[in-house]
Protein backbone atom coordinates (compact mmCIF):
# COMPACT_ATOMS: atom_id res chain seq x y z
CA UNK A 1 0.00 0.00 0.00
CA UNK A 2 1.57 3.08 -0.81
CA UNK A 3 2.34 5.54 1.70
CA UNK A 4 0.04 8.18 0.68
CA UNK A 5 -3.15 5.91 0.84
CA UNK A 6 -4.39 8.50 3.59
CA UNK A 7 -4.30 10.96 0.86
CA UNK A 8 -5.76 9.25 -1.99
CA UNK A 9 -9.22 10.64 -3.17
CA UNK A 10 -12.46 10.01 -1.02
CA UNK A 11 -14.70 7.17 -2.68
CA UNK A 12 -17.80 7.67 0.45
CA UNK A 13 -17.74 8.94 3.68
CA UNK A 14 -18.38 6.23 6.09
CA UNK A 15 -18.28 8.22 9.44
CA UNK A 16 -16.75 11.04 11.10
CA UNK A 17 -13.32 9.45 10.88
CA UNK A 18 -13.68 6.67 8.48
CA UNK A 19 -13.83 6.88 4.79
CA UNK A 20 -13.87 4.47 1.42
CA UNK A 21 -11.17 4.93 -0.83
CA UNK A 22 -9.61 2.95 -3.64
CA UNK A 23 -6.13 1.31 -3.82
CA UNK A 24 -5.35 -0.38 -7.16
CA UNK A 25 -8.89 -2.81 -7.75
CA UNK A 26 -9.67 -2.84 -4.54
CA UNK A 27 -11.90 -0.87 -2.06
CA UNK A 28 -10.31 0.05 1.16
CA UNK A 29 -12.12 1.20 4.68
CA UNK A 30 -9.85 4.01 5.42
CA UNK A 31 -9.26 5.13 9.38
CA UNK A 32 -7.84 8.74 10.24
CA UNK A 33 -8.66 9.84 13.75
CA UNK A 34 -6.07 11.63 15.84
CA UNK A 35 -5.28 8.62 18.26
CA UNK A 36 -5.06 6.06 15.04
CA UNK A 37 -4.54 5.43 11.39
CA UNK A 38 -5.58 1.72 10.11
CA UNK A 39 -6.66 0.68 6.83
CA UNK A 40 -8.95 -2.49 5.92
CA UNK A 41 -9.62 -3.69 2.34
CA UNK A 42 -12.73 -5.31 1.86
CA UNK A 43 -11.31 -8.31 -0.68
CA UNK A 44 -10.24 -10.98 2.31
CA UNK A 45 -11.09 -8.41 4.73
CA UNK A 46 -7.45 -7.95 5.51
CA UNK A 47 -5.80 -5.59 7.53
CA UNK A 48 -3.41 -3.69 5.90
CA UNK A 49 -2.46 -1.00 8.15
CA UNK A 50 -2.18 -0.10 11.77
CA UNK A 51 -0.51 2.68 13.27
CA UNK A 52 -1.18 4.26 16.61
CA UNK A 53 -0.32 7.69 17.15
CA UNK A 54 2.79 8.65 17.71
CA UNK A 55 4.22 5.68 16.26
CA UNK A 56 6.13 3.65 13.07
CA UNK A 57 3.26 1.66 11.50
CA UNK A 58 3.70 -1.67 13.43
CA UNK A 59 2.65 -4.41 9.63
CA UNK A 60 4.52 -4.76 6.93
CA UNK A 61 3.10 -4.52 3.90
CA UNK A 62 5.24 -5.74 0.31
CA UNK A 63 6.17 -2.20 -2.00
CA UNK A 64 5.93 -4.75 -4.75
CA UNK A 65 2.28 -6.86 -3.91
CA UNK A 66 -0.32 -6.15 -6.42
CA UNK A 67 -3.84 -4.58 -5.82
CA UNK A 68 -5.85 -6.77 -8.10
CA UNK A 69 -8.97 -8.64 -7.78
CA UNK A 70 -8.89 -12.13 -6.72
CA UNK A 71 -4.78 -12.01 -5.88
CA UNK A 72 -3.72 -12.30 -2.67
CA UNK A 73 -2.03 -9.01 -0.83
CA UNK A 74 1.34 -9.34 0.51
CA UNK A 75 1.48 -8.41 4.18
CA UNK A 76 -0.61 -6.74 6.74
CA UNK A 77 -2.90 -9.53 8.34
CA UNK A 78 -4.50 -11.67 5.87
CA UNK A 79 -7.19 -14.11 6.87
CA UNK A 80 -6.06 -17.44 6.24
CA UNK A 81 -9.81 -19.79 6.15
CA UNK A 82 -11.17 -22.32 5.75
CA UNK A 83 -8.04 -24.37 5.22
CA UNK A 84 -4.58 -23.18 6.09
CA UNK A 85 -1.35 -23.93 3.81
CA UNK A 86 -2.03 -26.59 0.97
CA UNK A 87 -4.57 -28.02 2.43
CA UNK A 88 -6.83 -27.48 -0.44
CA UNK A 89 -6.66 -24.74 -3.18
CA UNK A 90 -6.50 -21.91 -3.43
CA UNK A 91 -3.32 -21.81 -0.84
CA UNK A 92 -4.32 -20.49 3.12
CA UNK A 93 -7.96 -20.69 1.38
CA UNK A 94 -10.57 -18.53 -0.71
CA UNK A 95 -11.53 -15.96 2.16
CA UNK A 96 -8.47 -13.95 1.47
CA UNK A 97 -8.78 -13.17 -2.07
CA UNK A 98 -12.86 -12.60 -2.17
CA UNK A 99 -14.70 -9.73 -1.37
CA UNK A 100 -16.48 -9.51 1.93
CA UNK A 101 -19.63 -7.16 2.90
CA UNK A 102 -18.63 -4.00 5.55
CA UNK A 103 -21.30 -4.66 7.70
CA UNK A 104 -20.85 -1.73 10.21
CA UNK A 105 -18.91 1.12 11.43
CA UNK A 106 -18.98 2.43 15.11
CA UNK A 107 -17.36 5.30 15.56
CA UNK A 108 -19.15 5.44 19.25
CA UNK A 109 -16.04 4.69 20.98
CA UNK A 110 -14.31 7.93 19.64
CA UNK A 111 -14.58 11.86 20.54
CA UNK A 112 -14.53 14.01 23.20
CA UNK A 113 -16.77 11.51 25.49
CA UNK A 114 -14.31 8.71 25.03
CA UNK A 115 -12.19 7.75 27.90
CA UNK A 116 -8.62 8.90 27.23
CA UNK A 117 -6.43 6.06 25.65
CA UNK A 118 -9.61 3.49 25.05
CA UNK A 119 -10.99 5.72 21.90
CA UNK A 120 -11.40 2.88 19.07
CA UNK A 121 -13.15 2.74 15.93
CA UNK A 122 -15.02 -0.67 15.45
CA UNK A 123 -15.64 -2.36 12.14
CA UNK A 124 -17.57 -5.27 10.91
CA UNK A 125 -17.24 -7.16 7.64
CA UNK A 126 -18.87 -10.60 6.62
CA UNK A 127 -18.24 -13.38 4.15
CA UNK A 128 -21.00 -15.58 3.19
CA UNK A 129 -21.88 -19.01 1.26
CA UNK A 130 -22.17 -18.25 -2.47
CA UNK A 131 -21.67 -20.45 -5.59
CA UNK A 132 -18.09 -18.75 -5.90
CA UNK A 133 -16.92 -20.09 -2.78
CA UNK A 134 -19.10 -23.28 -2.74
CA UNK A 135 -16.62 -24.22 -6.13
CA UNK A 136 -14.08 -24.00 -3.69
CA UNK A 137 -15.88 -25.85 -0.66
CA UNK A 138 -19.42 -27.02 -0.61
CA UNK A 139 -20.53 -25.82 3.13
CA UNK A 140 -22.92 -23.42 3.69
CA UNK A 141 -21.10 -20.57 6.34
CA UNK A 142 -21.05 -17.17 7.30
CA UNK A 143 -17.89 -16.42 8.54
CA UNK A 144 -17.70 -12.65 10.52
CA UNK A 145 -14.15 -10.85 10.81
CA UNK A 146 -14.23 -7.93 13.44
CA UNK A 147 -11.83 -5.48 14.23
CA UNK A 148 -11.51 -3.15 17.18
CA UNK A 149 -9.04 -0.07 16.08
CA UNK A 150 -7.64 1.93 18.36
CA UNK A 151 -4.58 2.12 20.86
CA UNK A 152 -4.32 -1.52 20.57
CA UNK A 153 -5.68 -3.45 17.25
CA UNK A 154 -7.70 -6.83 17.78
CA UNK A 155 -9.04 -9.19 15.01
CA UNK A 156 -11.93 -11.26 15.41
CA UNK A 157 -12.76 -14.15 13.62
CA UNK A 158 -16.10 -15.77 14.02
CA UNK A 159 -17.12 -19.15 11.61
CA UNK A 160 -21.00 -19.91 11.93
CA UNK A 161 -22.50 -23.41 10.27
CA UNK A 162 -21.80 -27.16 10.68
CA UNK A 163 -18.17 -27.82 9.38
CA UNK A 164 -14.84 -28.31 10.41
CA UNK A 165 -11.84 -25.73 9.02
CA UNK A 166 -8.75 -24.30 10.32
CA UNK A 167 -7.40 -20.81 10.27
CA UNK A 168 -4.71 -18.21 11.24
CA UNK A 169 -4.61 -14.60 11.17
CA UNK A 170 -1.08 -14.53 9.43
CA UNK A 171 0.12 -11.42 11.08
CA UNK A 172 3.07 -9.85 9.20
CA UNK A 173 4.82 -7.16 11.74
CA UNK A 174 7.19 -4.69 10.49
CA UNK A 175 10.89 -4.66 12.47
CA UNK A 176 13.74 -2.33 12.37
CA UNK A 177 16.88 -5.45 12.18
CA UNK A 178 15.54 -9.21 11.50
CA UNK A 179 18.91 -10.35 12.85
CA UNK A 180 18.05 -8.88 16.14
CA UNK A 181 14.67 -10.06 16.33
CA UNK A 182 13.21 -12.75 18.77
CA UNK A 183 9.88 -14.19 19.66
CA UNK A 184 9.17 -15.33 23.09
CA UNK A 185 6.06 -16.96 24.54
CA UNK A 186 5.97 -20.00 21.69
CA UNK A 187 6.31 -22.68 24.55
CA UNK A 188 8.68 -25.71 23.64
CA UNK A 189 7.15 -28.09 20.76
CA UNK A 190 7.12 -27.43 17.58
CA UNK A 191 7.19 -28.66 14.08
CA UNK A 192 9.61 -27.51 11.47
CA UNK A 193 7.61 -27.68 8.12
CA UNK A 194 11.42 -26.46 6.70
CA UNK A 195 13.30 -29.37 7.81
CA UNK A 196 9.70 -31.18 7.29
CA UNK A 197 10.34 -32.92 10.80
CA UNK A 198 8.08 -34.09 13.45
CA UNK A 199 8.08 -31.75 16.67
CA UNK A 200 10.77 -30.81 18.43
CA UNK A 201 11.20 -30.18 22.21
CA UNK A 202 13.33 -26.99 22.37
CA UNK A 203 12.99 -24.99 25.64
CA UNK A 204 10.32 -22.46 25.91
CA UNK A 205 12.43 -19.93 27.21
CA UNK A 206 14.61 -19.48 24.44
CA UNK A 207 12.44 -18.86 21.78
CA UNK A 208 13.08 -17.99 18.40
CA UNK A 209 15.65 -16.05 16.37
CA UNK A 210 15.79 -15.38 12.50
CA UNK A 211 19.13 -16.91 11.27
CA UNK A 212 17.59 -18.44 7.24
CA UNK A 213 13.82 -19.50 6.26
CA UNK A 214 12.18 -20.03 9.22
CA UNK A 215 8.28 -21.77 9.34
CA UNK A 216 7.72 -23.39 12.63
CA UNK A 217 4.10 -24.34 14.26
CA UNK A 218 4.40 -24.28 17.88
CA UNK A 219 1.55 -26.77 19.06
CA UNK A 220 2.13 -25.66 22.98
CA UNK A 221 2.08 -21.99 22.86
CA UNK A 222 1.29 -19.51 25.42
CA UNK A 223 -1.59 -16.75 25.38
CA UNK A 224 1.03 -14.09 24.13
CA UNK A 225 4.58 -13.45 21.85
CA UNK A 226 6.35 -10.97 22.52
CA UNK A 227 8.13 -9.99 19.22
CA UNK A 228 11.27 -8.05 20.28
CA UNK A 229 12.32 -5.74 18.22
CA UNK A 230 15.34 -3.62 19.38
CA UNK A 231 16.33 -1.76 16.10
CA UNK A 232 12.43 -0.47 15.94
CA UNK A 233 12.54 0.17 20.11
CA UNK A 234 9.88 -1.75 20.65
CA UNK A 235 8.19 -5.00 21.45
CA UNK A 236 5.04 -6.03 19.73
CA UNK A 237 2.73 -8.20 21.76
CA UNK A 238 0.63 -10.36 20.20
CA UNK A 239 -2.57 -11.91 22.46
CA UNK A 240 -3.91 -15.21 21.11
CA UNK A 241 -7.39 -16.18 21.91
CA UNK A 242 -9.59 -19.39 20.60
CA UNK A 243 -6.03 -20.69 19.32
CA UNK A 244 -4.00 -24.27 19.39
CA UNK A 245 -1.05 -22.79 17.86
CA UNK A 246 1.30 -19.78 17.07
CA UNK A 247 2.97 -20.63 13.22
CA UNK A 248 6.56 -18.19 12.88
CA UNK A 249 7.95 -17.72 9.39
CA UNK A 250 10.17 -15.63 7.55
CA UNK A 251 11.05 -16.60 4.19
CA UNK A 252 14.94 -16.26 4.54
CA UNK A 253 16.72 -14.38 1.42
CA UNK A 254 16.58 -17.34 -1.18
CA UNK A 255 12.96 -17.86 -0.73
CA UNK A 256 11.99 -14.66 -1.05
CA UNK A 257 14.50 -14.03 -4.30
CA UNK A 258 11.84 -16.89 -5.98
CA UNK A 259 8.54 -14.53 -4.59
CA UNK A 260 7.41 -11.71 -7.16
CA UNK A 261 5.49 -9.75 -4.43
CA UNK A 262 8.15 -9.98 -1.54
CA UNK A 263 11.23 -7.47 -2.94
CA UNK A 264 14.42 -9.49 -2.63
CA UNK A 265 15.65 -7.84 0.79
CA UNK A 266 12.00 -7.40 2.04
CA UNK A 267 12.34 -10.36 4.12
CA UNK A 268 14.44 -8.69 6.20
CA UNK A 269 11.73 -6.07 7.13
CA UNK A 270 9.59 -8.44 8.53
CA UNK A 271 8.08 -11.41 10.85
CA UNK A 272 5.07 -13.41 11.05
CA UNK A 273 3.41 -14.55 14.41
CA UNK A 274 0.39 -15.60 13.51
CA UNK A 275 -2.34 -16.86 15.78
CA UNK A 276 -3.48 -20.04 14.48
CA UNK A 277 -5.64 -23.10 14.63
CA UNK A 278 -4.42 -26.05 12.69
CA UNK A 279 -3.04 -28.91 14.28
CA UNK A 280 -6.56 -29.33 15.11
CA UNK A 281 -9.82 -28.02 13.64
CA UNK A 282 -11.32 -25.35 14.45
CA UNK A 283 -15.26 -26.91 15.05
CA UNK A 284 -18.77 -25.08 14.13
CA UNK A 285 -21.91 -26.31 15.11
CA UNK A 286 -25.71 -24.64 14.53
CA UNK A 287 -25.97 -22.15 17.61
CA UNK A 288 -22.30 -22.79 18.32
CA UNK A 289 -19.53 -20.52 15.81
CA UNK A 290 -15.58 -21.01 16.09
CA UNK A 291 -13.87 -18.27 17.07
CA UNK A 292 -10.43 -17.33 16.97
CA UNK A 293 -8.76 -13.83 17.88
CA UNK A 294 -5.49 -11.86 18.23
CA UNK A 295 -4.47 -8.49 19.46
CA UNK A 296 -1.82 -6.10 18.69
CA UNK A 297 -0.35 -4.06 21.84
CA UNK A 298 3.10 -1.97 21.44
CA UNK A 299 5.48 -1.33 24.26
CA UNK A 300 8.26 0.44 24.38
CA UNK A 301 12.07 -1.69 24.28
CA UNK A 302 13.18 -2.24 27.57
Amino acid sequence: MPEDVFALPVDRRLGAHTTLRRVGALPVVVVTHPRVRAAVTLQGAQLLHWQPAGEEPVLWLSETTAFEEGRAVRGGVPICWPWFGAAGRPTHGFARILPWELLDVDESGVGDEAVSGDEAVRLTLVLRASEETRAYWPHEFEVFARFVLGRECRIELEAGGDFESTAALHTYLRVGDLDEVRVTGLGGPYVDKVLDTPVHAAPAAEGVAFRGRTDRVYTHPGDVSPVEDPAGKRVVEVRHEGHTDVVVWNPGADLARSMADVPDDGYREFVCVETAHVSRPLVSTPGAPARLAATLRTVPAA
